[in-house]
């Protein structure tokens, strides 16, 4: 007889793959055996688990308060597997990172990869640049790097702050000797704003501070779009007042195609975060990268010269 163990990760496989065929093919057993091991699972269990027509299957009620206990007997075998390939001197394997799409400038990320790439040679690496918040355990990503003020709690996820970015509102020398330099916060009314459309489609006020004091606006006008790069460069061609990370505007300053809009207030601060999938250790070609990422982000952005064309 099986060890109950077994069959309940053998369940949850079964679960995991949607059918006991692929799930036998995962495992490398004939389909009949993993039928029958569930089968005799669910005679030790006293209950079925499973109700299966010719076209599918589904779970019962029963079979869902077991799941939770095969899930987490599933969780720690991978935990001892991804243990074993962690302490593997050379990272394998492949790993799959989403990135915002204007996260780092290209003066960053390119030595990056190209750093990954000669330390981790046996990891294949695919990235996914895109402001969509992707799905980590649903599409299989190792890594998700995400700016916001706070994560919303989620037990399946693990986060790591990379660092915290500060930002301001920047226009071109040029749009302001033509509109004028605002000195208050309400005077960005008269203004044109570039709004950002964040992932959930919408466009947020600026929100601004300076000790107690506060301003919540958003000037009008004729662009939003969801590109912070498309924004900083719209700006330093003089076509309005733009919000930015001040890591993102430094090398615009410096030559002089930016300047900073009401330097004594600021928006809210934002975090970048390192999210992987929660209570697994994380292999090293993900432990890698993270370290790697984080050495890039605590350099000042002295190499991204941020030229626009």
């Amino acid at each position: 007889m099986e060890p109950l163990a077994d069959d309940l990760i053998l369940f949850a496989e079964v679960i995991e793959a949607g059918s006991f065929s692929r799930a036998a093919g995962n495992r490398g057993l004939p389909k009949s055996t993993v039928s029958r091991r569930i089968q005799a699972l669910e005679r030790r269990l006293g209950e079925r688990l499973l109700v299966r027509t010719t076209r599918r299957l589904a779970i019962t009620e029963f079979g869902e308060h077991i799941l939770e206990h095969a899930r987490r007997l599933l969780d720690e075998t991978e935990s001892a597997r991804l243990l074993a390939q962690h302490r593997q001197a050379t990272p394998q394997g492949t790993l799959r990172v989403s990135l915002p799409p204007d996260f780092l400038q290209e003066a960053e990320i390119a030595p990056l990869l190209l750093e990954y790439s000669e330390r981790c040679p046996a990891v294949k690496l695919e990235l996914d640049l895109s402001p969509r918040r992707v799905d980590l355990i649903a599409e299989r990503f190792d890594l998700a790097v995400r700016v916001a003020t706070r994560l919303p709690d989620d037990a399946t996820l693990a986060a790591r702050r990379l660092l915290e970015l500060h930002h301001g509102l920047y226009a071109s020398p040029a749009y302001l000797a033509r509109r004028g330099t605002p000195r208050e916060p309400a005077e960005l009314l008269a203004h044109i704003g570039l709004r950002l459309i964040t992932s959930s489609g919408e466009s947020q006020p600026w929100q601004l501070s300076r000790g107690p004091e506060h301003w919540s606006g958003m000037p009008s006008g004729p662009l939003a779009a969801n590109s912070v790069s498309l924004q900083r460069t719209l700006a330093a061609h003089g076509l309005g007042i733009v919000a930015l990370a001040e890591r993102f505007a430094a090398g615009l300053v410096r030559q002089g195609l930016l300047a900073r809009v009401l330097p004594d207030w600021q928006l809210p601060a934002m975090n970048a975060w390192a999210v992987t999938a929660g209570r697994r250790l994380q292999p090293a070609r993900v432990t890698v990268f993270v370290e790697m990422l984080r050495a890039v982000l605590e350099q000042p952005p002295q190499s991204a010269t941020g030229t626009i064309t």
